[in-house]
């Protein structure tokens, strides 16, 4: 049995929750997602709370019941919290600026990237070393910062690159003579 899709999904104050079919559709105060769900689980609202039941006692559906209280939580913390991520650039002259829409990073290539922000995110760069990215989609808040990490990854002999707040980075000695 999952024990995480055991646990109901709680609605706090702000946030309401609507059903069509198997797509639940959650509003807050941050704005609004929504989640289909697939044939092996059964969604039901009561009072404020969101049960998921799986559809049987198949592997499949054991594992969609986990999965689907997950997102569905997800949703309901994106529409009331929102998500954060935060990046750390080390390295010497390795810094970010926001321009327009637009993340502009100096990480020692031959060429300044451009990073264009997408729709759902908003990036900020509260010193020149740091970059936050914020928004009520999990996936999509993830999604980029991974994809600005991915532009210089931590290296372990320096520690030098983009990481995640808090990251550890495994060091490496260098060669000897």
């Amino acid at each position: 049995m999952s024990r995480i899709g055991k646990k109901p999904v709680d609605l706090p104050s702000g946030v309401s929750a609507s059903m069509s079919g198997q797509t639940i559709e959650v509003k807050g105060p941050k704005g609004t997602l929504s989640f289909t769900a697939t044939d092996d689980v059964t969604l039901s609202i009561e009072e404020n709370v969101v049960k998921i039941d799986p559809r049987g006692s198949s592997k499949r559906a054991r594992q969609q019941w986990g999965m689907s209280r997950t997102l569905v939580a997800n949703l309901v913390t994106g529409v009331s919290e929102g998500f954060k991520k935060e990046l750390e650039i080390q390295g010497v002259g390795y810094r970010a600026q926001m321009q327009g829409n637009s993340l502009k990073l100096n990480l020692g290539l031959s060429h300044d990237v451009d990073f264009p922000v997408p729709a759902g995110v908003t990036v900020t760069c509260p010193k020149p070393t740091q970059i936050v990215v914020e928004g009520i989609d999990a996936q999509l808040v993830g999604q980029v910062a991974a994809n600005i990490r991915e532009w210089r990854k931590p290296e372990p002999y320096k520690g030098k690159g983009i990481r995640y707040a808090g990251e550890f980075i495994f060091r490496k000695e260098g060669k000897k003579k």
